[in-house]
């Protein structure tokens, strides 16, 4: 009896440990599943904790032609760029690989009439200031606008964000992370390290805000002195113009460093990053896409600055300072870097078209026949007329008050003419015979083609009326012999007969 009642509570015993170990086992098999789940709810919570932020913004701004349009729609991936009017809205959408997020990046473009600064109303609020960056659109192309253009949209920009009159402490404490972004950046590593332009309140801890190398560096004098408070981009586009201005308006190495110069000393008074673009040669278009997901998203950055090739600058904002700018003036010779930009980038005379005056051809025939009345009108050349040899005498009317016998027409043969331009005062023997035998027959009594006697040798005041005209075939026949036989004695006239002549 006593032994049976000994086992019965040895057997009690062992069903007690078994049912404890078993609720011991599901205890902790509950607390294992537990634990998932909360590490599962933490990884979720941590996961919503690091979405891409919302509401980012950028406004862009900048003139006519400058390509702002073409800029956005090539971020974007579009083919086609579609200009708006006023105030045109576009977004970006942003994707984030490591975490499998997506985000819409929201875009104003501003017109390039300074009448529509004040639609910026309703692009940029107090309530999304915070969030914003600006992009400023300058066209290479045109470099003689490139100063004009910054500091006039960056004025618009100062003073509408003035006029939202965000408070104080906001603005403040809006500055003062825009001059820790600056001093805190850091060149990429050769081993690929990330460039730090922005440093969030992660890194800072784990660098710790008390160690003497993270001290950041002192602004330079001529640094964010006009800090809007959000960051800024200056897009210079149409690099590619670079060699066009070089070969049609003879810009000179000396002439892009001097615009670089100014355009980046600029850049230091804001605070603001610097990039040139061409869209024609797809040319740090994506460049420009990361940098703005780097300064908006937090995105890694691991490009480095470049200022060798004047048409693919790029400087992101914290790099540069003046001592980096003073290298570009050593290779001035004709420019110092104090002159005014606009008196040494000075804009091309304009070519003016002259549109001429449409004149319509007439009619040929109604032409001609304008032309024939015309010269119906015109009266007949005295050298035209032909000479009236029926009566009178053939000597040729000279002029009045000229008693040069050279003067006197000769008469012209049937066989050969005498040349008018080798009768100079009778110095030819043709001229001189012409005008002796013209003289001849003025003679009284003188017989047609005869030589003159000595008697009848007289002065012309002497001389009587003509009598009976000879024949004319006679004058002629006598003047054709005398021409054929040039070198004979009767060509010769004597001293005598000229002297009657005159």
């Amino acid at each position: 009896m006593a032994a049976s009642t000994a086992a019965g509570g040895g057997r009690r015993h062992e069903d007690a440990e078994a049912a404890a170990a078993a609720f011991d086992g599901h205890s902790s098999s509950e607390d294992e599943g537990q634990n998932l789940w909360l590490s599962i709810l933490s990884e979720v919570s941590t996961r919503s904790r690091s979405k891409l932020p919302t509401g980012k913004s950028i406004f862009v701004l900048g003139e006519d032609g400058s390509g702002k349009t073409s800029l956005i729609a090539k971020l974007q991936g579009a083919e086609d760029a579609r200009k708006g009017r006023g105030l045109e809205y576009l977004y970006l959408n942003i994707h984030d690989e490591d975490r499998d997020d997506h985000a819409r990046c929201n875009v104003w473009l501003l017109d390039g009439d300074v009448y529509h600064k004040g639609l910026l109303r309703f692009a940029a609020t107090r309530e999304n200031a915070r969030d914003s960056l600006v992009l400023l659109v300058a066209d290479l192309a045109r470099p003689w606008l490139i100063m004009e253009t910054l500091e006039k949209w960056s004025q618009v920009m100062r003073e509408h964000l003035d006029s939202l009159a965000i408070p104080h402490t906001e603005q403040r404490d809006m500055e003062h992370n825009l001059v820790r972004d600056f001093q805190s950046y850091t060149e990429p590593g050769e081993d690929g390290s990330l460039a730090s332009p922005r440093r969030t309140h992660a890194t800072a801890t784990a660098i710790g805000e008390g160690d003497e190398e993270s001290e950041p560096l002192p602004l330079g004098e001529n640094t964010l002195t006009h800090n809007l408070g959000i960051p800024v981009v200056v897009v210079c586009t149409k690099s590619d113009a670079v060699s066009s201005l070089e070969k049609e308006y003879d810009y000179r190495e000396e002439h892009f460093d001097f615009m670089q110069s100014h355009i980046r000393r600029f850049c230091l008074r804001y605070g603001a990053a610097l990039i040139y673009t061409s869209l024609k040669e797809d040319k740090n278009v994506d460049l420009l896409y990361r940098y703005l997901l780097h300064r908006l998203y937090d995105f890694p950055f691991r490009t480095t600055a470049h200022v060798v090739e004047k048409d693919s600058v790029f400087i992101p904002a914290g790099w540069d300072n003046e001592k980096k700018i003073a290298i570009l003036h050593e290779h001035f010779q004709t420019v110092r870097p104090e002159d005014c930009y606009e008196e040494i980038i000075v804009k091309p005379p304009v070519r003016k078209w002259v549109q001429e005056k449409e004149v319509t051809v007439e009619d040929e025939q109604v032409f001609l026949m304008k032309q024939q009345a015309l010269l119906s009108k015109v009266p007949a050349s005295p050298a035209g007329r032909p000479m009236d040899v029926s009566g009178g005498s053939p000597r040729a009317v000279s002029r009045p008050g000229q008693t040069n016998v050279a003067s006197v027409s000769p008469l012209q043969t049937p066989g050969k003419k005498l040349d008018p331009a080798n009768i100079k005062g009778g110095a030819t023997s043709e001229g001189v015979l012409a005008n002796f035998f013209n003289s001849l027959l003025t003679k009284k009594g003188a017989s047609p083609g005869g030589p003159p006697s000595p008697g009848q040798a007289a002065s012309p005041g002497n001389a009587k009326p003509l009598g009976p005209k000879p024949a004319m075939t006679d004058v002629q026949a006598e003047l054709d012999r005398l021409v054929r036989k040039p070198d004979s004695p009767a060509a010769q006239p004597t001293a005598s007969a000229q002297n009657e002549v005159l």
